[in-house]
């Protein structure tokens, strides 16, 4: 038995929060309580998306908001389908490779702004499953902005941690009094951003993307020698996509398709499959190294072959087939680490005919900050959405006096020109963001016949696990450890994200430039001794880190099978809380 307050058969510091009527499980409790009550008022799961959405705007400015773009897999019951809303933006019709080399892509500033996409897919989900007024799913997120909210010490820690936030006119006039970072305990007000909420709830998407705050938007990035234009703008939307999927161990586990990283995932865990990973033992030098190399396999091939799908043909359906799997599991040997992997083949899986796919290069290092949050009902019915500015804050930029922080997503484009990810006017970059939904004894098209799938299925199924995190490429390494820890060796959804976690980063498959890093594997301090030194043998360079210090802040909601009875958890490494109803 676990030694913890909350632990039953693994530590766990935190309950299990259950409720029956409904759970929001997000990256603060402000956030999380929006959305409950819009439950609570008589809204459904799109309403209570929706208002955790903008809360987190407000109350976790650094990891995402409007200025911004994001994923939102939504499942209805009634219909049994799962869709997928995406709303990333695409690179402005200025930014060639030729505007930016020789300098490259900067980190921070107007430069590294592209447009944001946001607001089309939260209008969309909501003009499509909500039953509330926009207005009504805004208003928790207009007063806190209007009337301010405490902040937290990992918000005070994060406004410190950026000049450019605490120097730049605009964004310094909200985040810090007179130069000096918010402190724990003040009041963060944003006035200007509850004003242009309001105007997206008088004059809905045309507000922002055609009307006073586009413009708004464009002549700040041109004040400040940005790229963003009025078109650019206008000609951004959202896409409804079909998720892609595979079955593992008897459940069909959902993801995002590209230009979303989601495939990696389905990759990981067709890799693991191949293998007796309960056997090995939770969180052991063999369980830990098998999921390392996979994840190593499942970059590389991301690395090769990903990217817009409207730019590039991508073998999506090779990538995630079993048979693939089968052949790419023999290249992992249990008892050393690979120190270089070459991506695999997966056109003989793929079911159409390959059209050509661009030259290999390129390499990179990260952190991500976006946020994650997980919404179930009562009925059945649930969203997983992550939205993001990029990196902590973004470009650091608040534009002019609309209250919005611009996105730093340009940093995750190459320049080189023979790259599949190479940047492109009007192109869509390839994102980290992955949302996931699992459920039981149901196969999602063909995959129970024992290949990847798009789409929906026919057969019988219920609804299991929703979640995600925040991250960056650590995203697809976390969802794999806490899926696993659940399905394969029993958590609960409060064990499986405070359990220790390691990341890997193997060059050349990481997304931000300057695309090189370090290989190696961070581990967090709690795995056992003998973990560690196992892994140590077998060839891992480790970099041991604070007990609780891995990038991410995983959410998680379980139906449960019995009863229907929701059980939440929210990641304790950051300000994330669960509320259930």
């Amino acid at each position: 038995m676990a030694q913890t307050p909350h632990g039953i058969s693994y530590e766990s510091y935190r309950p299990v929060v259950m409720g029956r009527n409904g759970m929001v499980c997000s990256g603060h409790p402000l956030a999380s309580q929006a959305g409950i009550a819009m439950l609570q008022r008589g809204g459904n799961f799109a309403d209570a998306a929706l208002a955790t959405a903008a809360a987190l705007n407000v109350v976790e400015p650094l990891m995402s908001g409007i200025g911004g773009d994001g994923f939102i897999m939504v499942y209805r019951r009634d219909t049994d389908r799962v869709e997928v809303c995406n709303g990333t933006g695409a690179a402005p019709y200025a930014a060639t490779r030729e505007r930016y080399q020789p300098q490259g892509i900067p980190q921070k500033g107007i430069l590294s702004v592209s447009v944001p996409g946001l607001v089309n897919s939260w209008l969309d989900v909501h003009e499509k499953h909500g039953v509330l007024s926009l207005g009504e799913c805004l208003a928790p997120a207009i007063d806190l902005a209007d009337n301010g909210f405490p902040v937290s010490h990992v918000l005070s820690r994060a406004i410190a941690a950026d000049t450019l936030l605490c120097q730049f006119p605009t964004s310094q006039a909200v985040f810090t009094r007179n130069g000096r970072p918010l402190q724990p305990g003040e009041i963060c007000y944003q006035q200007n951003l509850a004003r242009t909420f309001r105007a997206i709830v008088d004059g809905g998407r045309d507000a922002f993307y055609r009307g006073a705050i586009a413009r708004a938007i464009v002549k700040f990035s041109e004040e400040q020698g940005g790229l963003l234009s009025m078109p650019d703008l206008a000609d951004c939307r959202a896409r409804w996509q079909e998720p892609i999927a595979v079955n593992y161990h008897g459940h069909t586990v959902y993801e995002a398709p590209p230009n979303s990283s989601g495939h990696i995932l389905l990759q990981e865990l067709n890799l693991v499959e191949q293998f007796d990973l309960k056997g090995m033992g939770c969180n052991t030098a063999a369980s830990i190294h098998l999921m390392v190399e996979a994840k190593k396999l499942a970059f590389i091939d991301r690395e090769a072959y990903v990217a817009d799908p409207e730019y590039v043909d991508v073998p999506v359906a090779g990538l995630i087939s079993k048979a693939y799997a089968q052949e790419r599991a023999g290249l992992i040997d249990p008892e050393r680490a690979a120190a270089a992997v070459n991506p695999g083949n997966p056109w003989p899986y793929q079911q159409v005919q390959r059209q050509g796919v661009p030259a290999r290069s390129g390499a990179g290092q990260e952190q991500e900050d976006t946020t994650c949050f997980v919404v179930a009902d009562g009925q059945g019915n649930a969203i997983c959405q992550l939205q993001s500015i990029q990196s902590a804050w973004g470009s650091s930029l608040i534009a002019g006096d609309t209250g919005i922080l611009l996105n730093n997503r340009m940093t995750y484009w190459h320049l080189e020109a023979d790259h599949v990810d190479c940047l492109e006017p009007g192109k869509r970059v390839r994102h980290t963001m992955n949302p996931v939904m699992v459920f039981r004894d149901g196969a999602a098209g063909g995959s129970g016949s024992g290949n990847g799938s798009r789409g929906n299925g026919t057969a019988a199924r219920q609804l299991a696990l929703v979640c995600g995190t925040p991250g960056a490429d650590t995203q697809v390494q976390t969802n794999l450890q806490v899926i696993t820890h659940v399905l394969d060796f029993g958590m609960t959804v409060a064990e499986a994200v405070e359990a220790p976690r390691w990341r890997n980063t193997h060059s050349p498959t990481e997304s931000n430039i300057p695309h090189t890093c370090a290989d190696e594997l961070l581990v967090e301090s709690r795995f056992a001794p003998e973990a560690l030194e196992g892994l140590q043998q077998r060839g891992h360079a480790l970099n041991v880190i604070g007990g609780w210090a891995a990038t991410g802040s995983e959410m998680m909601i379980q139906v449960d099978p019995a009863t229907g009875a929701l059980h939440g958890a929210a990641d304790p490494r950051r300000d994330g809380y669960a509320v259930g109803w």
